[in-house]
């Protein structure tokens, strides 16, 4: 059942653009449903059905000691306040998720990005991010970071710390700070993961 009658492009800005839907429930009532999508009006989800990624979250372990995971301290505005999170970014045109993962590495941290590409292919397809609000979904990457941290790549409109966790921070910050839920999440599969075999949560089992 199509449930709305109409889409309006609200704004138009090179990243992410507000939509209203001319929506129905199920009774068939009419009201406004406003999201945000990062495609073009003609591309968004709602109309292709697809899933395809725009962005990628990235888990790295650092390659020295699987012990520590690098993380980033980043200024939001919408939350006018820093939130601990896992580097991220957009995939640009023409980029795997996987080759997305090791530019924005590089580019947010300076350190270099191996990906890890074995196990399940079930844990690396596209997740949604927030449907109440967007189309978006995303993509997480796997692998081992090395490497000296750098801030000569990042963007001035980017605020970041870059970080190394160990275990007990790890534990702090799901205790006591701000975090993405995508960082919140995967640190709990790093607050299990074996040193030596700090990717085993991603095996079929």
């Amino acid at each position: 059942m199509k449930k709305y009658t109409k889409i309006h492009k609200l704004s138009d800005n090179k990243f992410l653009n507000l939509f209203k839907l001319d929506a129905l429930t199920d009774s068939g009532r009419s009201f406004d449903y406003f999201f945000v999508s990062r495609r073009k009006a003609e591309e968004i989800k709602l109309l292709t059905g697809d899933s395809a990624a725009e962005g990628v979250v990235i888990y790295p372990i650092l390659k020295d000691d699987p012990e520590k995971i690098v993380m980033i301290r980043q200024y939001r505005y919408p939350l006018g306040d820093h939130l601990y999170e896992l580097p991220a970014g957009l995939i640009d045109a023409g980029e795997t998720p996987d080759i997305a993962a090791i530019r924005e590495m590089k580019e947010e941290t300076g350190l270099t990005f191996e990906v890890y590409a074995e196990g399940d292919e079930a844990y690396r397809r596209p997740f949604f991010m927030g449907a109440g609000f967007t189309d978006e979904s995303c993509n997480a990457v796997f692998g081992y970071a090395s490497g000296t941290i750098s801030r000569d790549e990042l963007e001035d409109t980017e605020s970041i710390q870059v970080l190394i966790v160990d275990k007990e921070e790890a534990r702090r910050i799901l205790r006591e700070e701000k975090a993405s839920i995508r960082a919140a999440y995967l640190l709990m599969n790093f607050l299990h993961a074996d040193k030596n075999a700090p990717f085993d949560f991603l095996q079929r089992y």
